[in-house]
């Protein structure tokens, strides 16, 4: 049996601050001004990467190797960051008020902390065990 918490290889509470994630940027979303071409695209691929982050991590908690579990946390690695990416260019070249953005592209940035930790951790156990074997 697992631990308490968990659901797969990831804690329930992460699953969750994912899933947060995901909302803050639907939200975010529908608060965009969409009578401006360069604001609807963006504010797609906005709410495309926003919510993939926390797809990756589902597909993450119930992967059943490290080799795979690394495979989907890198791609919710690069959905934060690709998620930052719009967020800052909403605000930067839009003009979109900071407010509505500042509070995603902090908690895009843990997360990407997180992911890169996360990966870099499984790899090094991955090594190590390797060593072991030989």
């Amino acid at each position: 049996m697992g631990k308490p918490g968990m659901k797969g290889r990831l804690s329930e509470e992460f699953r969750d601050r994912t899933k947060q994630f995901a909302a803050g940027v639907i939200h975010c979303y529908i608060k965009l001004p969409k009578s401006r071409e360069e604001v609807r695209v963006l504010g797609k691929q906005l709410l495309r990467s926003g919510t993939s982050v926390a797809a990756h991590v589902r597909e993450a908690s119930r992967a059943r190797s490290d080799e795979e579990f690394v495979s989907k946390r890198g791609g919710a690695l690069q959905e934060a960051d690709e998620s930052q990416l719009w967020l800052e260019l909403l605000r930067e070249e839009c003009a979109i008020e900071p407010k509505l953005t500042q509070l995603l592209e902090h908690e895009s940035s843990e997360l990407i902390a997180i992911f890169t930790t996360m990966i870099n951790r499984t790899r090094e156990k991955q090594t190590a065990e390797s060593r072991k074997q030989k």
